[in-house]
């Protein structure tokens, strides 16, 4: 999170757990001077909040700390995490501070596929209010040498989601395609269908996608992604994902 020049290197190794993400933070005093009170300052964007900052600690020339800092995450979002170091410098009266690279918390990495039955679907589609419509296009030569189910199998890879249409309703090729999906996050505001993953049961943010897409007598691929969630967080961050 800093460079091997500056006073303070510092390198931050994210977990992420069931309701939160940890960060395990190394810190390196590469000056021949004690750091006097030196703090990590962490601030979030999006739906993450700090919860647990680390403490005060004095660090020794050429020596070691370990910190560590919790953030909380109430809905599954893209967001952004970043901040600095503060610390005293003897013989000044001046507060030293070296800012931080930002860490972006992607989506992604707390979406994970799920299944549920046709009933719960329909059931969740219609309760959630928030839609994100993505129009979809070929992009390209590699896209329009796609079929429609290599395609419906690439958007699955890339958001993370379970296709929900039996497999008999896949087959064929008559130039169009429509699918379910369904997936679910690490985290959640509130439970609704709990999944098993791992061997735990979590209860978290539910996301759904219908996938209507056909093929011109081109090869190109257009349609469009109806993704509905709870939060809007989750509809605008997989809707991105969707363009990428």
């Amino acid at each position: 999170m800093t460079g091997f020049s500056d006073p303070v290197y510092c390198e931050t190794f994210v977990k992420i757990n069931k309701f939160d993400i940890i960060l395990d933070v190394l810190l390196v005093n590469q000056t021949a001077e004690t750091l006097q009170n030196l703090s990590l300052e962490f601030a979030t964007l999006g739906d993450l909040k700090i919860v647990e900052r680390p403490t005060q600690q004095n660090v020794a020339p050429h020596s070691f700390l370990s910190m560590q800092a919790t953030v909380k995450v109430s809905s599954a979002d893209t967001g952004v995490i970043f901040g600095s170091i503060v610390y005293d410098k003897p013989g000044s009266t001046e507060q030293q501070i070296v800012i931080l690279n930002d860490i972006h918390v992607d989506v992604m990495d707390y979406i994970q596929p799920a299944t549920c039955s046709e009933n719960q679907f329909r059931s969740m589609w219609t309760e959630f209010e928030w839609e994100n419509k993505v129009n979809v296009n070929s992009r390209g030569q590699a896209d329009e040498q796609l079929t429609l189910r290599e395609y419906l199998e690439k958007l699955m890879k890339r958001t993370n989601m379970a296709c929900l249409t039996p497999e008999a309703s896949l087959k064929g090729d008559c130039g169009f395609l429509s699918a379910n999906l369904y997936a679910k996050s690490v985290f959640g505001i509130a439970p609704s269908y709990p999944v098993e993953l791992g061997g735990l049961t979590f209860a978290g943010e539910d996301a759904l996608a219908n996938l209507s897409v056909e093929k011109d007598e081109a090869g190109k691929i257009t349609g469009h992604v109806r993704i509905r969630s709870k939060g809007q967080g989750m509809a605008l961050s997989l809707g991105q994902v969707v363009v990428r």
